[in-house]
This record gives C-alpha cells, sequence and structure tokens, in this order.
C-alpha cells in the first residue's frame, strides 16, 4: 500500500529496457478524480534536470492528472533535445490517457548527462498505462529505484481520508527542499493552495533535514496529488500532521538505506537561540567527513562535533558548548566531561546531541555515517 492506497489511484512499474539490469525502469501514477489539485517542491540546485524545469511549469497550473516516471536515466544537463524528450514523453503519456500534456508531471533519476533512449521509454510508458490499477503501487516504487535497496512506501489512514507515498533515493540525500523523487498521494478533498502550504510545512521538519552526503541532486521532486475522491475536507493543521507522518516515515527509509551506511546518525541540538541556528549547527555535524568516518570506526570523538558547530554564525558561548554521543555527556562546558569510553557505539543507531546554552529552539538532521563501501559505490557510478 502507497501511492494507491488513497482512492482514485492507479499506478504501475514496468521494465522498458532503460536499465542494462532489465529490472523496472518505468513508472506511473494517474489520478483519476475527481480532483486534480497538486503541489511540488523541488531541488535548490541550480543545475535542473530537464523533467524538474517541465513539471514545474505544470504544477504551476495548480492541476496534475499523472505522473510519469523512470530510473536509469536522469535525462539531466542534455540541452534543448533533453526537454523536448521531457515534453515528448509528457505528451505521449497524455494520449494515452486522452488528456492534456499540460497536466502531466515527469520525473527521472539516474545518470547525468546522457538523453534517454525514447524508442524504449515510450513504449515503457503504453505498457505501464495499460497496467496501471490499484494493486500497482509497490511495482510503481520498484521501478524509480536506482542505487536503492529497497523499495521504500507508507501510507496512513485519518479521519476519512488516506495519504499514501513512495520514494527513492540512496546517495546525493541533501536539502533543498527535496532531497529524492517522491510521490504522494491523497484522497482528501483539497486545494492546490492547501496541499502546497502542507507539502511546504512537512517536507520542512522530514526530507530537508536528511542530509547523508553533502550533495543534491538535479533532479529532486516531491509531488502531492489529491483525487478528492474520499470525499473529506480534513483541516489544515490535522492533514499537515498526517502528511508529515507519511514523509518521516520515508525520510527514515532514505536514511537506512543510505548508500554504503553502516551507522544511522541522528543529531538533536538542543538550547538553540532559534530554529534556524539549531538547523545550521546540526547540519554542519552532519557534513563532517572527519566526524562521521569518528562514528564509523565506533569512536566518539566529540571534538569534532565542536569544530564543525564553530564554523557556523549560530550564537553559542563556546564555553557553554555541551556534547552527549548516545546519553553520555563527554562534553560538559566546552571541555572533557564524562569518559569517552562509557559510550556504546556498538549498535547501528547513533544519537548526538548538542546542547548550544543560548535559548529554547531545536532541530533534529538525520545523516549517516562515511564508509569505504560509500567510497567504492560512487568511485565507479557511470561505468
Amino acid at each position: 500500500m502507497s501511492v494507491t492506497a488513497p482512492q482514485g489511484f492507479r499506478a504501475a512499474g514496468v521494465a522498458a529496457g532503460l536499465k542494462e539490469s532489465g529490472r523496472p525502469d518505468v513508472a506511473v501514477v494517474v489520478n483519476d478524480g475527481p480532483s486534480r489539485a497538486a503541489a511540488a517542491v523541488f531541488t535548490g540546485n541550480r543545475v535542473q534536470a530537464a523533467p524538474v524545469r517541465w513539471t514545474r511549469q505544470v504544477v504551476a497550473g495548480g492541476r496534475v492528472r499523472a505522473v510519469v516516471l523512470n530510473s536509469g536515466g536522469a535525462n539531466a544537463c542534455t540541452g534543448p533535445l533533453g526537454f523536448q524528450d521531457t515534453h515528448a514523453t509528457a505528451e505521449h503519456l497524455a494520449a494515452a490517457l486522452g488528456d492534456s500534456a499540460g497536466e502531466v508531471a515527469v520525473c527521472s533519476t539516474g545518470l547525468i548527462g546522457e538523453r534517454l533512449p525514447m524508442d524504449k521509454l515510450l513504449p515503457g510508458v503504453d505498457a505501464a498505462v495499460a497496467a496501471a490499477s490499484r494493486s500497482g503501487g509497490l511495482a510503481s516504487a520498484d521501478a524509480i529505484r536506482t542505487t536503492d535497496t529497497v523499495v521504500k512506501i507508507a501510507f496512513r489512514r485519518y479521519d476519512g481520508y488516506t495519504i499514501g507515498g513512495m520514494a527513492k533515493g540512496a546517495g546525493m540525500l541533501a536539502p533543498g527542499l527535496a532531497t529524492m523523487l517522491c510521490v504522494l498521494t491523497t484522497d482528501a478533498d483539497l486545494s492546490a493552495a492547501e496541499l502546497d502550504a502542507a507539502l511546504r510545512s512537512a517536507t520542512a521538519v522530514t526530507f530537508d533535514r536528511l542530509d547523508t552526503d553533502g550533495c543534491m541532486s538535479t533532479n529532486d521532486t516531491v509531488l502531492l496529488l489529491a483525487s478528492g475522491a474520499a470525499g473529506a475536507h480534513p483541516g489544515q493543521a490535522d492533514f499537515t500532521q498526517t502528511l508529515t507522518e507519511v514523509c518521516a516515515d520515508l525520510t527514515r527509509q532514505l536514511q537506512l538505506d543510505a548508500e554504503g551506511a553502516a551507522k544511522m546518525i541522528t543529531i538533536e541540538v538542543v538550547g538553540a537561540a532559534t530554529e534556524r541556528d539549531a538547523v545550521t549547527a546540526g547540519r554542519a555535524v552532519a557534513r563532517s567527513n572527519l566526524l562521521k568516518c569518528a562514528i564509523g570506526g565506533a569512536d566518539p570523538n566529540w571534538g569534532r562535533v565542536l569544530s564543525a558547530v564553530g564554523t557556523t554564525d549560530a550564537v553559542f558561548d563556546p564555553d557553554r558548548l555541551n556534547v552527549a554521543i548516545n546519553g553520555v555527556w563527554v562534553c560538559r562546558n566546552g571541555a572533557a566531561g564524562d569518559e569517552r569510553s562509557k559510550v556504546d557505539l556498538s549498535g547501528r543507531d547513533v544519537t548526538i546531541t548538542v546542547d548550544l546554552s543560548a535559548g529554547p529552539q531545536s532541530a533534529v538532521i538525520l545523516t549517516t555515517d562515511l564508509t569505504a563501501a560509500y567510497v567504492h559505490e560512487n568511485s565507479a557510478y557511470s561505468t
């Protein structure tokens, strides 16, 4: 149960030959309405793939009938011909549905710099439309995987409506409103403006707080589609909370499947003067390769935490900084605290708490360790 958990949606995933492995690589998600309200957030990278530029235009109209997604190629940095390929893909799906390309979103993921084989992609779109059904959610989630080792799906039912979702992403996970490809669906009856507000609120504290390797993709897209098929019109706060739960579930799955990762690191920043300060400090710690290597080697090196925090413009007094690793306060008031040998780093989950002692605000950032497996996987990605 994922994008087809809510009423009014069909999906499918098929193998079109884009991947040399022969694995599924083309997916569609179709909204059968009665509503077509939609919202989206996209990568903050200034270098944006053709599907991102196309889908921005589509979502600006507040309506999306269907989404076509492919793995096996990002269609990024492919020039005007790459944008024509995206347009042609949208036109092809629209024709199969008897609808307008102006309401068809397109998402692609894979290697940058190569055009998609349209002679394989377009027949794949036809096959996916023919196979689309209420039972196709898992297949569609499978078809968007690249280096993902597992599918990532989630759903919640609440007060007469359902929210479902699927995501892909195992590398290049860094914030920019979104961190991967993700399609979220709901059968609640909400306007595009209501969906947009909820989505931005949810992503700000979930996907945007996952930072595994500090790298931002050219293709990141999170789409939220509403069919209105349940007839429920939830309050904005309740819907946002439920959507946030689904996004948080998918975020955790993305963290668990991060490329080469052995340790799942949660960075809690407390005592910040502002939430922005908490996020800034947490992100600096998450992006410290020295710290990530230390955790990978089971070394509770709190000095690397302080060094990372010290590079930020967050408000704090260095002599009042405190750091705990898995509950052991190894740094107190900017100096050595409890004996670091008390820290148990044998488990997969690691929590680092940073107390800035500067105010009442807090934030949580998720990251992973840095391993030889990550380096190996990314050293030969294009070959």
